[in-house]
């Protein structure tokens, strides 16, 4: 396809890069010199420099009438701009156009794009908040993404030193658990070795399992990851009172009920705007590292700690001072991929990266475009999960599991049928409307969502 990104940040250079890899003509639209001359010099793409709210550059590009480009995507960091671009695109005949969206009203409801012609409008906001809840929510989860309408879900686990799994076969898992429904699809060892496990698959201690597994199961999974680590979320710390901030908030006193929130913003206005919002939740009007209010405020006693400030720095800092304090699980907020593996060197539990999520969420569309809201990128593994509707006609259905023979690195995770949620066995039958939840590395995806019937 001929494609046209506007937007050379970490999120149109992370999209390009991807597509240009699998052969897409790429075209990078981007008026900062500095970030145009490095996108030129690193990226197999067309560069052109200018403004990607402006026709004459988007002319460049080739965005004119009867031209022949298949997609625009827009994701800078101004909406305006991407919701422009997108329209010139659009009025030029542009079969279809993908803007991204800073600002949460107008992804609140679909009108926006429709009256100007956005195919979609995309933000991480949503979906980052949801993988913090999980990550909250199952303590010990280095990663966590909902399956199914919030039903199921998958989380990245790691085998602590007192965990009973310890020298535990996968086959053996069900005669230890057998009330535990649970699909380990993808293995890490300590020594690095990793991949999709099978039955004779030993665990070990510091082992990074990727489990599927219903909601309801997580507390019990945790359980025996990290038997000495269970912890019900009670006291929350939110840094940063700014979208993301304040979706976390949202989120958590709708998921978690009787938490003690407390949310910390260095602006006054915008506190006072917060505690309008979020009702009882406790909004302090200060700095997120402040010593003397942390300790008042009891950070010793915190199960949970996000800090989602602007600045990746201030968040790793600030999230490895609190867990010194004693804050139980700390998570920062960081866009910089160079510092995705500080949690190696640092005292973060975890680090979410929006540009990440919103890189992956602008691919899923590119490549599934009738599937994206049961889709999950996990680049840490460079696996994919996706989400398939058995339609009467797909050869598949009537067949069992074990029949269809899915090659190594591909794994029916879940399948829901109806109103339940099953965990799959060979002998399983595929039937019409049944909802399939594949997992498989991201080099397999496309071959095996095809036989599955997945549109591509």
């Amino acid at each position: 396809m001929n494609i046209v990104i506007v937007g050379a940040g970490e999120v149109g250079r992370s999209v390009a890069k991807t597509l240009s890899g699998e052969g897409h003509n790429i075209y990078l639209v981007e008026k900062d010199e500095a970030q145009a001359t490095s996108a030129a010099e690193q990226l197999d793409v067309q560069v052109i420099r200018g403004n990607g709210a402006r026709p004459q550059i988007l002319a460049q590009a080739g965005v004119v009438p009867a031209g022949n480009i298949d997609l625009l995507i827009a994701c800078t960091n101004r909406d305006e701009v991407n919701m422009l671009s997108c329209w010139i695109a659009h009025s030029a005949g542009v079969p279809s156009v993908i803007s991204r969206a800073r600002n949460l009203e107008f992804t609140d409801s679909a009108d926006w794009g429709k009256k100007l012609g956005i195919d979609l409008m995309i933000s991480p906001e949503r979906s980052i908040a949801r993988e913090i809840i999980g990550l909250l929510e199952v303590s010990s989860a280095l990663h966590a993404a909902e399956l199914l309408d919030g039903r199921a879900a998958i989380y990245a686990l790691k085998i602590a030193d007192d965990s009973p799994l310890i020298n535990m076969a996968l086959k053996d898992l069900r005669t230890a658990y057998p009330d535990l429904i649970a699909v380990f699809v993808h293995v890490e060892h300590p020594n690095g070795v990793a991949g999709v496990p099978n039955g004779f698959t030993v665990l070990e201690a510091g082992d990074i399992c990727y489990v599927v597994t219903y909601k309801q199961s997580a507390a019990k999974l945790q359980e025996i990851f990290q038997s000495s680590h269970k912890v019900a979320l009670r006291k929350l710390f939110i840094v940063g009172g700014g979208k993301l901030g304040t979706q976390i908030a949202q989120a958590a006193k709708r998921d978690f009920g009787n938490v003690s929130l407390r949310l910390i913003e260095k602006d006054p206005e915008r506190c006072e705007k917060l505690s309008e919002e979020l009702g009882e939740a406790l909004v302090l009007n200060c700095d997120g590292v402040d010593k003397r209010v942390l300790i008042d405020e009891g950070i010793e006693e915190a199960d949970g700690y996000v800090c989602a400030t602007d600045s990746d720095e201030l968040n790793l800092i600030y999230s490895s001072m609190a867990k010194v304090m004693g804050a139980k699980k700390t998570i920062a907020i960081v866009k910089r991929k160079e510092y995705q593996d500080l949690t190696k060197t640092m005292p973060v539990d975890a680090i979410v990266d929006p540009n990440e999520a919103l890189a992956n969420l602008i691919l899923r569309v590119v490549h599934y475009p009738r599937h994206t809201k049961a889709f999950s990128i996990i680049e840490r593994i460079n696996a994919e999960m996706l989400e398939v509707v058995m339609h009467d006609d797909n050869e598949l259905i009537g067949r069992t599991l074990a029949q269809i023979k899915l090659q190594k690195g591909v794994v029916v995770a879940l399948l829901g049928r109806g109103e339940k949620v099953l965990v799959p066995t060979g002998a399983t039958q595929i039937l019409a409307g049944d909802r399939v939840i594949l997992f498989a590395l991201t080099s397999l995806m496309p071959e095996a969502a095809k036989l599955f019937g997945a549109e591509i």
